[in-house]
């Protein structure tokens, strides 16, 4: 059974720091991307950052860009997202995502239950 399961939300002030984690179980992590996702309120769900499945490549979203770093350990089969110099305009629920095609070309699309990331003095 597939889990994806995030931590280290809540509440910072602008300009502070938080490091959001998502253990992953159920799949062979090192064999796929991992994406972090998220969604203010009343808006639709964006994509912040992701990582290729071996941690050489990120992508990330312009509004995010040197701010936050996406990274992973293999071996622990989590990946991170360390966010710094966070805005009021960063406050959203995050979610970690991943998804593949297997066997006969099913789809496998998973995301964990989401992270509350509140911004605010």
């Amino acid at each position: 059974q597939v889990q994806l399961v995030e931590s280290g939300g809540g509440l910072v002030q602008p300009g502070g720091s938080l490091r959001l984690s998502c253990a992953a179980s159920g799949f062979t992590f090192s064999n796929v991307a991992m994406h972090w996702y998220r969604q203010a309120p009343g808006k639709g769900r964006e994509l912040v950052a992701s990582i290729t499945s071996a941690g050489g490549r990120t992508n990330y979203a312009d509004p995010v860009k040197g701010r936050f770093t996406i990274s992973r350990d293999n071996v622990r089969n989590t990946v991170y997202l360390q966010m710094n110099s966070l805005k009021p305009e960063d406050t959203a629920v995050y979610y970690c995502h991943t998804a593949w095609t297997g066997w006969q070309n099913t789809k496998y699309d998973y995301w964990g239950q989401g992270t509350q990331v509140t911004v605010s003095s």
